[in-house]
């Protein structure tokens, strides 16, 4: 692995820490799913991570109606708690899994609560300040990448013991 310095204006995920970091982001986030916008947002926070690229969680309440379902299914963050996973339905189009929020999250992620993250390679199309968003490598990761960030990530192949 070897670490791609930052340039101007950019962050390596190597520098982010472990336990993870939350982020206040008022960037505009764009989410499009079946041709239709689901999701925008100026207020949003970043969990950041060493190794891996911003994951966003939105506020529920920036979900267009009738976007969001539950879908059943559950998975643990050894630092969020237990998280419950979202269809997204955006047009004709259901992206079934591809979102997840922490109904009760520890103490240090508090804020999480009510804010929904997604991946973002299962959606038409997701943008930051109209940065068209590139998916982090895998499909078990839900990180934002763009000129911002640097890596390597997580997620690429060969990275599954980082």
């Amino acid at each position: 692995m070897r670490r791609v310095p930052p340039g101007p204006g950019q962050e390596s995920v190597w520098d982010y820490p472990r336990p993870p970091a939350v982020d206040l982001s008022t960037e505009h986030l764009l989410v499009l799913l079946g041709g239709q916008v689901v999701a925008e947002t100026r207020t949003s926070w970043r969990v950041l991570e060493t190794s891996h690229p911003p994951t966003y969680y939105l506020p529920r309440s920036c979900f267009a109606p009738d976007t969001l379902r539950e879908a059943g299914g559950i998975s643990y963050c050894e630092w969020k708690g237990i998280a419950t996973y979202l269809d997204v339905l955006g047009g004709t189009r259901i992206a079934s899994r591809k979102a997840w929020y922490y109904p009760d999250p520890t103490a240090q992620y508090a804020v999480l609560a009510d804010h929904v993250a997604l991946y973002p390679g299962a959606m038409d199309r997701c943008t930051i300040d109209g940065e068209e968003v590139q998916p982090q490598p895998g499909d078990f990761y839900g990180g934002w990448i763009t000129k911002r960030v640097v890596g390597p990530f997580k997620g690429e192949p060969g990275t599954a013991y980082w």
